[in-house]
């Protein structure tokens, strides 16, 4: 008898890589040779988008941070 949960190395695999995913601008699925995107013009689209600031990591500012030390008095 063969083993029901058996499959093939190439279906076996796992993860995101195997998972049909979908394109993070314009939500059409994803290409192999772009991926995550669909195509190069939506690959250069999120290229523009961090050049431009359009992705940018928010930073606190030092004031707000508790530095080692600063309240200890010493100098």
């Amino acid at each position: 008898m063969s083993d029901p949960s058996w499959k093939p190395e190439s279906e076996a695999k796992s993860g995101p890589t195997s998972k049909q995913l979908d394109c993070p601008i314009c939500s059409k699925p994803a290409a192999s040779d772009f991926r995550p995107f669909c195509s190069k013009r939506c690959a250069d689209v999120d290229l523009q988008r961090w050049f431009s600031g359009r992705y940018a990591i928010p930073v606190a500012d030092g004031d707000e941070e508790e530095r080692p030390g600063a309240d200890d008095g010493e100098a």
